[in-house]
């Protein structure tokens, strides 16, 4: 269960935070304002802003693996050429944006010049209906450097006039004409007459340097894969025209995938210029092998083997045949190790040259899919990139490990060779009754098989290349060619509304915010009772007319929060004696604060009451009882000031009141404070208690002099006059020390001058005025 005082505190949070809300609401109108006005401006900025659109198109970047050209052509696999590592998405990526991949599609699509219709405010872009179309002849090296601007005045349905980027008049020429430029080139103007309806119009022609269109074109388009797992390519590219954004992403997948083909062909193309220069080599020695053959058998008259040979032979036909191929692959590996110390690393190495041995093979097929890897990276990069220097040290570890495997298997073949000629010799020894002419012969005709075989060899591996060739395939495939969203990406109406909004609400919220933060004026009640537990006896709202004295009549607001205040001050001096007067003392913290004002009306309403009321200027330093009521010059000042004048003598009656009286404060004295520490003063008040009912005095301020403390003792109760929007809420410490020091007895305290149209004061007996409309939209503030 709750005690008193949390729920005294839940109760104080709960009114604080709703004058914190009741204190932006009431400034409704200028939220209402601030919202129409960026509304307005959201509008504006959407009506001349050039939206943006969104065009992508969706590519598969195939593998090896992934079926295909590569798998139907799987009976070919010993070439080498559909083997190797698997291509690397990301660097797919990078060649798709890379520089050299856009100047291409730039150039060949002309995506560097535009056409732009002139308005009357704003410029738009025509791309596929463009009342007219310029046809660059002959372009020249600076058309591509820098940026230029032409303007053509569509005059007639065949002349125009031509303007250069100064708009400098040219020319009048005609369509079709072909119009010399020595920075351009050759180029003719034709004219859509399908698209070009209003004459006299003006379309300017902007012609984009090549660097400068790539660095756009690159900073609009994105290339990103679709999810980690898949092959899957997202390219889009953001623009204002969607069919410009369209074309462009169609041509550079064309591009991309054309010069994919050529890398993969290059391989192939090298290895058949290789095995054509050995064809030619290996088909003249083999002719002359051949006439050889003819030549010895014709001297020696042979036509056929004895048959008593063919038992020999027979026996020693298997080593011969092994001895023939052994050295067919010892010649082929010399022609190979014979070409890897003359190549390079940019070389590719023909494949499949080398007889069955699956590493050296490898190793091939391994390093020309490294070179041109490498060569592909280049195109959009240096040769200090961190990847191309990567791989070239891989391509030196592999030539060197192609060179040692190629030494190995030489001599591995090497060796067999020597034991099956051992062998074979060994046979021949059997075989040494044969005639000179027959094993001469022999000799002579294994080096014709060598060279025919060699000569098969190298023709069929050329017509595998062939066919490499012929059945090359894209690197890529396209899965959904170039659309553009219906809807601009920018701006969105939707986000810039919502932000206009935000804005609209925020500023008059931050501005109220921040006139609150750094505004340290007294307000209301609330910060009364928050900075002091001097008794709160009530507010006065303002007063438009602050000369006026309150008349029995009056049904003011300030009239009736006076009447109430007098009604909270009889339950603080319902201790006074009866037979004396209630004496009620006004002072503040400041001069201007009302307390004059609060104290002439204060007494004025007690006078209606009927009860015979006395007020006393005491703030005898700076009077202002004058300014409210016509007094005379003479005062309390000069009753203090002469030893045998009465104060009866200075007391003035009002006009029409019947019981108020007032004494002025008279001549302002050189000597205020000796004058108030008078022993005249208690005496007169002793005499004056007795003849009234109540006595008002006003008193100065107690921050600037000491004369309201050194008269203190002589009022019965003592009211704190305090303004609102005022007075410095440091200040209050002024009336709290006093309160906690007991040196004003009886101390309570009035907020005056509040804003009824905050919400503060009372808000009845004001007599309400109907303002036009125009004046009630201005007749608020920002203020608390």
């Amino acid at each position: 269960m709750l005690n008193n005082n949390s729920t005294d505190l839940g109760e104080d949070n709960s009114i604080a935070l709703r004058e914190q809300a009741l204190k932006y609401l009431r400034q409704w109108k200028w939220f209402l304002l601030s919202v129409f006005f960026f509304l307005f401006l959201a509008k504006l900025y959407l009506r001349y802003s050039i939206p943006e659109y969104k065009s992508q198109t969706t590519l598969l970047i195939k593998r090896a693996d992934s079926g295909g050209v590569s798998s139907e052509l799987s009976a070919f696999e010993d070439l080498g050429l559909f083997s190797g590592p698997k291509k690397d998405i990301d660097d797919e990526m990078e060649v798709l944006k890379s520089r050299s991949l856009i100047e291409k599609t730039i150039k060949e699509g002309e995506f560097n010049i535009s056409y732009v219709l002139e308005g009357r405010i704003k410029s738009s872009e025509s791309y596929q209906e463009n009342p007219i179309h310029i046809d660059f002849k002959e372009k020249t090296k600076k058309f591509f450097e820098k940026d230029t601007t032409l303007s053509v005045k569509i005059l007639t349905n065949k002349k125009f006039e031509l303007f250069n980027g100064n708009n400098n008049h040219v020319g009048n020429f005609n369509f079709g004409q072909v119009i010399p430029s020595k920075e351009l080139g050759h180029f003719v103007v034709d004219i859509n007459h399908e698209n070009a309806k209003d004459v006299n119009s003006k379309i300017i022609i902007r012609l984009e340097s090549l660097k400068n269109a790539t660095n756009k074109f690159k900073g609009k388009l994105s290339v990103a894969a679709i999810t980690k797992f898949t092959n899957v390519l997202e390219i889009s590219f953001t623009d204002p025209v969607k069919e410009k954004s369209e074309d462009f992403l169609d041509k550079l997948v064309v591009i991309y995938n054309n010069d994919a083909i050529v890398d993969k062909n290059l391989i192939s193309e090298k290895t058949a210029q290789f095995i054509n220069d050995r064809l030619g080599i290996i088909t003249g020695e083999l002719d002359g092998v051949e006439k050889d053959v003819e030549k010895y058998k014709n001297r020696n008259s042979i036509t056929d083997l004895p048959t008593e040979a063919e038992l020999y032979l027979k026996n020693s036909s298997e080593s011969k045949k092994e001895v023939v191929a052994l050295g067919t692959q010892i010649r082929v590996v010399d022609i190979m190790i014979d070409f890897m110390r003359k190549n390079s690393n940019d070389d590719i190495i023909p494949a499949n040259i080398v007889p069955e041995d699956n590493n050296s093979s490898a190793l091939i097929a391994e390093y020309n899919n490294l070179v041109i890897e490498r060569n592909r990276v280049l195109k959009s990069s240096t040769s200090e990139n961190p990847v191309v220097v990567r791989v070239t040290d891989k391509l030196s570890s592999l030539k060197a490990s192609i060179s040692e495997s190629l030494n190995k298997l030489r001599s591995s073949l090497v060796i067999k060779n020597n034991a099956v000629t051992n062998q074979s010799n060994m046979v021949g020894g059997r075989i040494s009754q044969i005639p000179r002419q027959e094993r001469e012969f022999r000799g002579i005709f294994r080096q014709q098989q060598i060279k025919e075989e060699l000569y098969l060899y190298l023709f069929k591996k050329r017509e595998e290349t062939a066919i490499t060739l012929a059945a090359t395939a894209p690197i890529s495939k396209v899965v959904d060619y170039a659309y553009s969203s219906d809807e601009p990406i920018s701006p969105k109406r939707s986000l810039i509304f919502l932000v206009c909004l935000i804005l609209g609400l925020l500023i008059p919220f931050s501005i109220i915010y921040l006139l609150d933060l750094l505004d340290t004026k007294v307000k209301n009640r609330h910060d009364i009772e928050k900075h002091l537990s001097v008794p709160f006896i009530g507010d006065v709202p303002h007063s438009d007319d602050n000369n006026e004295i309150i008349q029995s009549s009056s049904r003011t607001s300030s009239a009736e929060a006076i009447r109430i205040v007098r009604t909270n001050l009889e339950f603080i001096l319902n201790n006074v004696e009866k037979d004396k007067a209630k004496t009620i003392f006004l002072t503040s913290t400041l001069p201007k604060e009302g307390k004059t004002f609060i104290a002439i009306n204060l007494a004025a309403t007690i006078a209606i009451s009927g009860k015979k009321v006395l007020l006393i200027g005491m703030d005898i330093r700076n009077p202002k009882l004058d300014e409210y009521v016509k007094l005379p010059s003479k005062g309390l000042t000069n009753f203090l000031s002469t030893k045998d004048a009465s104060i009866h003598d200075f007391i003035v009656k009002q006009k029409n009141y019947e019981n108020f009286d007032i004494i002025p404060a008279g001549v302002i004295p050189p000597n205020p404070a000796e004058l108030l520490m008078s022993k005249k003063v208690e005496t007169m008040f002793e005499q004056l208690k007795l003849e009234y009912d109540y006595i008002v005095v006003d008193t100065a301020p107690v921050s600037l002099v000491t004369d309201t403390l050194l008269i203190s003792k002589n009022a019965d109760t003592f009211v704190y006059v305090v303004r609102a929007n005022y007075l410095d809420k440091a200040f209050l410490r002024t009336p709290e020390g006093l309160y906690k020091e007991n040196k004003l007895p009886n101390m309570c305290v009035l907020l005056n001058d509040t804003d009824t149209t905050n919400g503060y004061g009372y808000g009845y007996g004001q007599e309400v005025v109907k303002k036009p409309w125009y004046k009630k939209i201005f007749s608020f503030t920002l203020f608390g």
